[in-house]
């Protein structure tokens, strides 16, 4: 698995314009339907020594620093995910808004204050996981990689879908992470299992096995924000079945205002 996915490894010298392509997108895409400020900017940082695969540092004032680490090497896949989920419509629109509508609008101060370890940050993550999907969906994903990313990292283009298949697939095989994770933080297994678990239900390497347990250890039950934020975000905004500008409408909606997970639920 790793052999096959490291065909699309993105060469070191190529990422700041692979990302920028990717996240500028991200943008174009999330503009279309959510308002942003005039000023509104980030900035862009690839740093080493983490335990996670991106990080957005919002800095006020509609500005942020976004960071990519490249303790591994990175996989095509990771421009759009990282574009949507630190940027657009994630975690920089999402802080620009509470900014916006809030802690200025309103005048709320309380929300120019993130708490980490809060149901707030369900909220974000799960938005900023689902926003791939919104901002990129059915074929328009493989078809930005294949049509703009691809060449801009001089990435051999796929002669057919199987590369999106198996990454569909391995999206599925996800939550695996929580189980492991729950396990490992009970005191079920120790560190050797959970990376040996890691790399065999999430079918990763050693390494990127490791960084998910290092990941784990230092922000603990946080993980659950990714996979069942990701869930019940979806279901709030796909529930009905509803057309895209109404999706769109309900991720402003979540990200714009006030938000406990259990009103996602209807509660």
């Amino acid at each position: 698995m790793e052999s096959y996915l490291d065909r699309f490894t993105i060469p070191k010298d190529r990422l700041q314009k692979v990302f920028e392509a990717a996240i500028a997108r991200c943008r174009g895409r999330s503009a279309a339907h959510i308002p942003m400020p005039a000023s509104e900017s980030f900035r862009l940082e690839f740093v080493t020594g983490k335990s996670w695969s991106g990080y957005n540092y919002y800095q006020g004032g509609y500005h942020s620093l976004i960071q990519v680490n490249t303790d591994l090497p990175i996989r095509l896949s990771r421009a759009l995910d990282l574009g949507c989920h630190e940027g657009y419509p994630g975690h920089h629109l999402l802080n620009m808004k509470l900014e916006e509508q809030l802690a200025k609008g309103r005048g709320w101060s309380e929300f120019s204050v993130y708490p980490l370890y809060s149901p707030q940050s369900l909220i974000a993550e799960g938005s900023a996981n689902y926003g791939i999907d919104l901002a990129f969906p059915a074929e328009s994903r493989a078809d930005t990689e294949r049509d703009v990313l691809m060449p801009l990292a001089e990435i051999a283009v796929p002669s057919d879908d199987r590369y999106w298949q198996l990454l569909d697939a391995i999206k599925r095989a996800s939550g695996a992470r929580l189980t492991i994770a729950q396990q490992y933080l009970d005191g079920a297994i120790d560190r050797p299992t959970a990376v040996a678990l890691t790399q065999k239900y999430m079918l990763v390497s050693p390494e990127r096995a490791d960084q998910s347990v290092r990941f784990t250890e230092q922000y603990r039950s946080y993980v659950i924000n990714y996979g069942l934020g990701e869930q019940l975000v979806r279901a709030y905004i796909e529930r009905g079945k509803p057309g895209r500008d109404e999706m769109w409408r309900r991720m402003a909606k979540i990200i714009s205002e006030p938000t406990l997970p259990g009103e996602l639920l209807g509660r």
